[in-house]
């Protein structure tokens, strides 16, 4: 009997990734997929996306450059079964079985659709003004996502394991009322300690603050966007406290603690800023020099990102087919 455990992770496509990204969920995910012992899918969520897209080219390129971004940075797709969700037609009609299994309202508690009611009533809008199906029923879809593929583990952070929750609820209500066995019940591996990394003015890294450093930019235009950062008015001379340094923060980051700490050291005997800042730049240049041009590769042959993700639906079909097949025949559809 196989001792691989399943593990499966969303990627919902926002275009080209910052620091951030790479930080808080790229790195780990490509740790995660390297465990020998895990038997890992990850997917592109377009269908997602569709609740807030603006227009068919930026899906188009937001799908690409995120398939790019992880095949890049050193996702083997011969080891991680990697693909479109909009490819993978099991998981809509799953979708259709959990949703006539659904309470109304566990989809009034999901967060996401909470957030968007509460944001409207503190500025005198209608609770649901404008809210979409999509947006209000995407925790039935992601539910399926990670059903049809029988997994064990979803890796999410803590403001995420309601979803994994809903997917848990949700089959168990099928297995109750269609038989034990229909579905797996899934769990959520709840990363304690994912990189939260601040931006150019001390907010959390976001493309929407204006304040990230965008992993693939020229080396020569990323150095430029690092001397933004903001910084106080010490003297270069003077000795400079690392914890409160943002320059630091985001260099402390990206390299192992031991390297951290004689970081640290340098900030205390007194370095400049222009000297704190060209030290990260030379960081970020020496980790991303090589992925950038695998990036700008992948980018410039569409057809090949379009193949590797093909391969990896058909696989995803491989496994997604005989799980809709069983709980098909469990609710009496065969």
């Amino acid at each position: 009997m196989s001792t691989l455990k399943t593990a499966l992770t969303g990627i919902k496509p926002t275009g080209a990734p910052h620091i951030g990204n790479y930080l808080g969920a790229i790195r780990p995910g490509l740790a995660l997929a390297a465990d020998p012992a895990v038997r890992a899918f990850y997917f592109i969520a377009d269908h997602h996306a569709l609740t807030s897209v603006g227009s068919a080219a930026e899906l188009r390129r937001d799908t690409l450059e995120v398939a790019a971004t992880w095949l890049a940075f050193g996702l083997d797709p011969a080891r991680v079964t990697f693909y479109r969700q909009s490819d993978v037609p099991e998981i809509f009609e799953l979708s259709w079985i959990l949703a006539c299994q659904t309470p109304k309202g566990f989809m009034n508690k999901a967060h996401a659709y909470k957030a968007v009611a509460d944001r409207n009533l503190e500025a005198g809008e209608p609770e649901d003004a404008g809210v979409n199906i999509g947006l209000y029923t995407y925790p039935v879809l992601m539910a399926a996502d990670i059903l049809i593929v029988d997994a064990d583990l979803v890796p999410v952070g803590k403001d995420q394991v309601q979803h994994v929750e809903i997917a848990r609820d949700l089959a168990a209500r099928v297995n109750h009322h269609f038989g034990d066995g229909a579905l797996r019940l899934p769990k959520a591996a709840v990363v304690e300690h994912s990189a939260v990394v601040p931006g150019l003015d001390g907010r959390k890294m976001s493309k929407s603050y204006g304040n990230s450093l965008p992993c693939f930019l020229p080396a020569k235009k990323l150095r430029k966007e690092v001397m933004r950062i903001t910084t106080d008015t010490t003297p270069p001379e003077a000795p400079k406290d690392p914890d409160s340094s943002l320059v630091y923060q985001i260099h402390r980051a990206l390299i192992e603690p031991a390297a951290a700490a004689a970081l640290a050291d340098v900030y205390r005997a007194g370095v400049s800023w222009g000297e704190a800042k060209q030290l990260l730049a030379d960081e970020l240049e020496r980790q991303l020099a090589d992925p950038r041009a695998r990036y700008d590769d992948l980018m410039a042959h569409p057809a090949q990102i379009d193949a590797l993700l093909a391969d990896g639906a058909a696989r995803a079909r491989a496994v997604a087919g005989p799980v809709l097949a069983r709980v098909k025949a469990a609710v009496g559809l065969r």
